[in-house]
């Protein structure tokens, strides 16, 4: 007879009819609101500094006690004005703890209305604010940064100068956290969140505007 076995993962595991049968492992999609966000930046200055915050996302729960973050995904980088000198570039997710005011500068993204749901029926996210940066980093708020990223791309420029532009970003659009494909995701309660912030210094004279999406379900429980 099958057995099912299910989780806060949301994975159900059945058995075949015979002992050497095998097991079968369907996902699920987890209970609660589901919400995704995708934007861009606008035209990030030249030799924008190391550490710089390109995103920023503050979770503050109320009759959802968790926004569990799925997926951050790098969606690429479109070059406005060439480097003239090589250089690395790239981009961290960190968490953030005890965010108890929020950051300032670029866009702040709207949160309200009919904004971020996956249904129509939904109610507002409870992230209480999502930034974004415009020409340069955003301004940090109060919050604790942790000392590791959970996520990073890496690129750059390979050669003394970025002349041409090719079909690929100098940094490879990826995910930066996939809980999707298996594993844990972000678990944010109350005044925590995440930012994305560059690696490097630009390379010299490099303008860029870069894409980020971010998808999560907020929870009572998980």
């Amino acid at each position: 007879m099958g057995i099912q076995l299910i989780g806060n993962s949301g994975v159900v595991i059945g058995g075949g009819e015979e002992e050497s049968a095998p097991l079968h492992v369907a996902p699920h999609a987890i209970a609660g609101n589901w919400y995704r966000f995708a934007s861009f930046t606008g035209t990030i200055g030249a030799a924008l500094a190391a550490n710089s915050e390109l995103l920023q996302f503050r979770f503050l729960s109320g009759t959802k006690s968790f926004a569990l973050v799925y997926k951050v995904i790098f969606d690429g980088l479109g070059i406005v004005a060439v480097a003239t000198a090589l250089g690395p570039l790239g981009f961290q997710v960190v968490p953030a703890r005890a965010w108890t005011a929020a950051g300032s500068g670029g866009t702040r993204i709207a949160v309200s209305g009919d904004n971020l749901q996956m249904e129509t029926a939904l109610p507002n996210s409870q992230v209480n604010d999502i930034g974004i940066a415009t020409t340069g980093a955003l301004t940090a708020g109060t919050k604790t940064l942790d000392a590791n990223a959970i996520g990073q791309a890496i690129g750059g420029v390979g050669t003394a100068a970025l002349t041409a532009y090719g079909p690929t970003s100098i940094v490879a659009p990826q995910p930066l956290i996939d809980a999707q494909a298996g594993g844990q995701p972000l678990k944010l309660a109350n005044q925590e969140g995440f930012v994305i912030k560059t690696t490097h210094a630009g390379p010299a004279a490099l303008t860029y505007v870069a894409g980020f999406t971010v998808v999560w379900a907020e929870v009572t429980a998980f």
